[in-house]
């Protein structure tokens, strides 16, 4: 598969919420939520979004804690990780205002325990350095910050991360396949995926490896009947493709 970064529907909605954030009107209001079920494209997209921003990016841990948290936000900017908990927060908060570095904090549903302690820290360079932060986490994570209104407030744009539809499979299949797929197959990707760009992707290295193995071009529907483009993993098996778009 290509090495490449496909702008979906989800990431050109994510990028409108950052541009809405940019644009607001209340300065301390410079928090943005993104959310969805898993196998989204979240992470991915936080990722290399940060990447080409110059962007922090953390990934929280179920033990985080504010001290934690400040630890591993200085090993991300490589300072000084020493000193009390005051002392380590004024200096990152010196560095991130300066330079007005965006944070970005992928699964910060582990910010909400103990009150919310972590992500009231987090809070806390959103307001001083009026600088973009971004959350993202799990599909109920909205309702679990509006608790919470001393964070909510701050939150100028919430972004929700939907499944792919087939327009969005057809754009990952025909950007990172080495091999051309068939519009039944596609379709056919999008259904037994059910939108997860996590199985798409997985769905797609058979695809392409089925059609190397062959010698083929354009790898259609009969050429991967039978085999299995994803699991079903509540009922534990594979889904099998099957001709006339049966299970």
């Amino acid at each position: 598969m290509k090495k490449h970064f496909v702008k979906t529907s989800n990431f050109l909605s994510f990028i409108d919420g950052i541009q809405a954030v940019e644009a607001r009107g209340a300065a301390e209001a410079s928090m943005m939520l993104v959310f969805g079920n898993a196998g989204y494209g979240k992470s991915e997209t936080l990722d290399h979004w940060a990447t080409q921003e110059d962007a922090i990016y953390l990934r929280a841990n179920v033990d985080w804690t504010p001290k934690y948290f400040l630890i591993e936000l200085a090993k991300f900017l490589r300072t000084d990780a020493g000193g009390t908990s005051e002392q380590l927060f004024a200096r990152l908060l010196a560095r991130i205002a300066s330079e007005q570095i965006p944070i970005v904090i992928d699964e910060a549903d582990h910010c909400l325990h103990n009150n919310a302690a972590v992500l009231e820290k987090i809070r806390d360079f959103a307001d001083r350095t009026e600088t973009l932060v971004i959350l993202a986490g799990m599909e109920k994570i909205q309702g679990k910050i509006a608790r919470h209104p001393q964070i909510s407030s701050r939150i100028a744009r919430a972004v929700e991360f939907a499944a792919s539809g087939l327009e969005d499979t057809r754009k990952l299949c025909d950007e990172l396949c080495e091999v051309k797929v068939d519009a039944a197959l596609v379709a056919e990707i999008q259904r037994s995926t059910s939108g997860r760009v996590r199985e798409i992707l997985n769905a797609i290295a058979i695809v392409e490896s089925a059609g190397v193995r062959a010698g083929k071009a354009i790898v259609t529907l009969e050429d991967v009947a039978g085999q299995a483009l994803t699991h079903d993993w509540q009922a534990r098996r594979p889904k099998l493709v099957k001709l006339g778009g049966g299970r």
